[in-house]
Formats: C-alpha cells, structure tokens, sequence
C-alpha cells in the first residue's frame, strides 16, 4: 500500500512541476503581448489626435477656401463679361 502511495505522490508532484513551469512560461507571454497591445494603443490614440488635428484645421479653414473659391467665381464671371 505504501508503494502505490508512493508512486501516486511521485506523479502528482511531477505533474504539477510540469503545470508550475507551463503557467510561468504562459504568464511570460501573456506580459509581452499585453506590453505589445499597450503599444499599439499608445500609436492608435497618436493617429487619432492626429486625425483630429487635421479635421481641425481643415474645419477652420473652409471658410477660407469657400472665400476664395467665391472671389475666383467672381473674377471669371467679371473676365466673361468684359469679353462681350
């Protein structure tokens, strides 16, 4: 009856040796791929105030841009008229 005890022990520990080396190794990775997911959040928020930015600028200057746009309309329709 010892033997078989024994032996049940020996397998045990060894089988939660080989669990305690796995779950290491596991967390190791589960770390790198959460530092490599905080970097790509880290660029994804840059591009998106990026975005912003632009979107920004381009919001002020519309009114700029219909500005001339209006002031060039005008001046091809002053040029046609002084054709005629």
């Amino acid at each position: 009856m010892n033997t078989a005890f024994d032996i049940l022990v020996i397998v045990l520990s060894c089988l939660l040796g080989i669990f305690l080396i796995l779950s290491i190794i596991a967390a190791a990775l589960i770390l790198k791929l959460v530092k490599a997911l905080r970097e790509i959040i880290a660029k994804g928020e840059h591009l998106v105030d990026s975005a912003e930015a632009i979107s920004e600028t381009l919001r002020r200057n519309a009114g700029a841009v219909s500005m001339v746009k209006l002031l060039m309309s005008f001046m091809g329709n002053r040029r046609g008229r002084g054709k005629d």
